[in-house]
C-alpha cells in the first residue's frame, strides 16, 4: 500500500458546506480519479457526493446507491470528466463480491469513481486515490479530512487545499 504524504482537514458546519466542499473538489478531479468516502452512517458521504455531482453539472437527484451498489451519471460540459460512478459498498460482505458488480472494470474504465465505504475493502483500493474521512463533531458539524495516496491522489489534495485557500 502506498503511503500517504499529503493531507489536510477542514470543518463543515452545515449540510450546505459539506455539499460545497464536494463541489469544489469536483473542480480538481478528472477521469480515472478515485475518491473513497469514509465515515459513520449519517456523516455526510452522500451530501459530499451531491456536491461533486453538482460541480460536474449533473442535475439528477443524487441518493446513496445502498441497495443498487452503483449509480452511473453522464457528465456534460466538463472536458476532464465523462462519467461519475457513485458506489456504496456498505452491503457487500466479502471483497470478492466486488467482482460480481464489476467494481474493478468500472473503476478502471476511465470515469471518476466515488466509493462510499470503500475503506471496507482496503485490498481493492487502487494505488492512487483520495480518501475523504468525514467525522461527526455534533448534529451539524463535521471535520472533513482529505488524504492523497500515490502521486495523483497527493496532487488532487494539494490542488483542493489551494482552491479552498
Amino acid at each position: 500500500m502506498t503511503s500517504a504524504t499529503s493531507s489536510f482537514s477542514i470543518g463543515s458546519n452545515s449540510v450546505e458546506q459539506t455539499i460545497e466542499l464536494g463541489r469544489k473538489m469536483s473542480k480538481v478531479l478528472k477521469d480515472d480519479d478515485v475518491v473513497v468516502l469514509c465515515g459513520d452512517l449519517g456523516a455526510g458521504k452522500t451530501h459530499f457526493t451531491k456536491g461533486v455531482a453538482k460541480g460536474f453539472g449533473i442535475d439528477s437527484e443524487i441518493t446513496s446507491p445502498t441497495f443498487n451498489i452503483l449509480r452511473m451519471y453522464e457528465v456534460c460540459g466538463n472536458p476532464n470528466v465523462t462519467q461519475l460512478a457513485h458506489w456504496d459498498v456498505y452491503r457487500l460482505e466479502e471483497e470478492d463480491q466486488l467482482d460480481d458488480v464489476d467494481y474493478f472494470g468500472i473503476v478502471e474504465s476511465g470515469c471518476v469513481s466515488l466509493v462510499e465505504w470503500g475503506d471496507k475493502f482496503p485490498g481493492a483500493l487502487p494505488d492512487e486515490y483520495v480518501r475523504v474521512d468525514i467525522s461527526l463533531v455534533d448534529a451539524d458539524s463535521r471535520i472533513v479530512e482529505f488524504t492523497g495516496f500515490g502521486d495523483r491522489g497527493q496532487q488532487i489534495v494539494k490542488d483542493l487545499e489551494a482552491a479552498l485557500g
